[in-house]
């Protein structure tokens, strides 16, 4: 806050000497500037007015274009606000918080005017208010919530100032419950249901319930939504999520399978059907069908989030896993020299510097794991052989210095994994079983028994989900790893959660995986000691929420 006040100050000097000289185009940015670095402070809005009372046309010097500055954008909304314009203003305003939910570009004076419910027309708030509910995710953050308060206080204003404008209610509620407000969007969206019975209500209704934990009267209200539109599937999903929350998988399949049977490609019914197959019986191949659907339809309805939540925490799926592996193995064969400028054998800055903005402990799933690596394909392949064989220090960040302090090895095996995935990303005209990153990370995989055996072993995993022509060598390939590794403590573990994490592996070999990671648990339960599995656990929760 300190550096902002800093920044914010800095260009309040710049835009007051531009002010002086007449400079009004210099002055409208550095004020821009300001406002972006501290949006309530009174001398930039006072400066904004002296500014405003100057030009001739204050709204040119603070044009909205494709991709504008978020400090522009909110010195446009108080100059239009303060011209007479709040609904124009709002919008703008809105239009910044769900760009950066937790700056305050709402506490301002003019916002938090009792005056401005009552100029306001309700059915063009409760359209910006749903705007905003859009943006800021549902529930929004916690740490964003005190920033959106004003909102809230405007729309309960309003809705006093309307008390009988169903839409205002039901967009109100939707934004309390983002908010934490249950009990406050219970009673709005109540009142709007009794105001005007339709879908939209009752969906409103739902909702607040849902968010109160009043599951039955969320499910009632959701089914009265159903009987106004039947043909709306999403409404199908939205009630197996409920009742899949409130452990009623049954139930909850039952109305899938009826949203599926009207139309088996209703993406929402089939990312809502595979997450909870999933749940119900844990097979991986519900998840793999769902990333099947993905890839094949890229343009669905809005983004969803089954197939991350079903990989979170998970060993590989969503993360390198924190139990041992085995060291670097010395006696590998040595690796290809690295370009002209690093000495032979180290990887150029340049590949260490990519692979620092990319790597991470973390991923929402294989596939979105493979797309995150893509910026690896302008790094050279002799470039992440090196990385791989010889991993660097960790990245100067706040990353780097949790993983330096908490766990410095799951850096270089992080390192070693996105170096691997990285080499996906070359020669990906070449059919897969003749490639050239087929040869690599199969030699990779196959030199030791090591993290870099590991590394190279997600790599294709992690290929046999983005391509099912390679699952089957692929699928192979990992079965006779894991028997290699069933004797090596710690690598056996590992090697044997990359197993469960393959696509179209036989039952018997997933048995096989599952009774080493077994053994392997059982065994380290009495070896680990609960001081590192407590900062491991700490590790990962920090990793996270960031």
């Amino acid at each position: 806050m300190d550096d902002a006040r800093r920044s914010a100050d800095s260009d309040l000097e710049q835009a007051r000497a531009a002010l002086e000289r007449g400079e009004m185009h210099h002055a409208a940015g550095y004020l821009a500037g300001a406002i972006a670095h501290a949006p309530t402070l009174p001398e930039t809005h006072e400066l904004l007015r002296h500014l405003a009372d100057r030009a001739d046309d204050a709204l040119e010097l603070f044009p909205i274009e494709q991709h504008a500055f978020v400090g522009t954008v909110v010195a446009r909304a108080h100059l239009l606000a303060a011209a007479g314009h709040p609904e124009d203003g709002l919008s703008l305003l809105v239009a910044a918080s769900g760009h950066t939910p937790g700056a305050d570009w709402a506490g301002v004076p003019w916002v938090s005017d009792p005056d401005l419910a009552e100029r306001l027309e309700p059915g063009l708030l409760a359209r910006t208010v749903m705007q905003l509910c859009t943006a800021i995710g549902d529930p929004a953050p916690e740490s964003s919530r005190p920033a959106l308060q004003p909102y809230l206080t405007l729309a309960g204003r309003a809705i006093e100032a309307n008390p009988e404008h169903a839409m205002l209610l039901g967009a109100g509620s939707a934004l309390a419950r983002r908010l934490g407000e249950a009990t406050q969007a219970v009673e709005w969206a109540l009142r709007g249901a009794r105001l005007r019975p339709a879908k939209l209500s009752e969906i409103w209704l739902g909702y607040a319930y849902r968010s109160a934990g009043r599951i039955p009267e969320s499910l009632a209200a959701l089914r009265r939504a159903v009987m106004y539109d039947p043909s709306d599937l999403s409404l199908y999903a939205d009630i197996a999520g409920t009742l899949a929350d409130a452990d009623r998988l049954d139930d909850a399949l039952s109305w899938i399978n009826r949203a599926l049977s009207i139309d088996p490609t209703f993406d929402c019914a089939v990312h809502t059907g595979h997450r909870l197959r999933y749940r119900a019986d844990g097979d991986l191949a519900h998840l793999i069908r769902l990333a099947d659907f993905q890839r094949d339809h890229p343009d669905d309805s809005h983004e969803h989030t089954d197939l991350a939540e079903c990989c979170a925490d998970q060993p590989w799926l969503s993360r390198v896993p924190s139990a041992p592996g085995m060291p670097a193995d010395p006696a590998r064969a040595p690796y290809p020299a690295p370009g002209p400028g690093a000495p032979p054998g180290y990887p150029s800055i340049d590949a260490v510097e990519r692979l620092h903005r990319v790597a991470h402990p973390l991923w929402p799933s294989p596939p979105a794991a493979y797309d995150a690596a893509l910026g690896l394909m302008l790094v050279d392949p002799e470039d992440l052989l090196a990385l791989i064989a010889l991993p660097p220090v960790t990245p100067s960040t706040e990353l780097g210095r949790a993983l330096a302090a908490h766990d410095p090895a799951l850096w270089d095996r992080c390192a070693q994994v996105w170096a691997c995935l990285g080499l996906l990303h070359h020669g990906t005209d070449e059919p897969w079983a003749d490639s050239s990153r087929r040869h690599h990370l199969v030699a990779l995989a196959t030199g030791g028994l090591d993290t870099i055996t590991e590394a190279a072993l997600f790599a294709l995993i992690t290929y046999a989900w983005v391509d099912p022509s390679a699952r089957d060598d692929v699928a192979t390939l990992v079965a006779a790893r894991l028997e290699d590794a069933a004797d090596t403590p710690g690598l056996a573990w590992s090697v044997a959660h990359l197993l469960l994490a393959t696509p179209d592996i036989p039952a018997a070999a997933r048995s096989r995986a599952t009774e080493l990671v077994r053994a392997e648990e059982e065994h380290a339960v009495s070896l680990i000691p609960q001081q590192r599995t407590g900062r491991t656990g700490r590790l990962r929760r920090w990793l996270s929420g960031h």
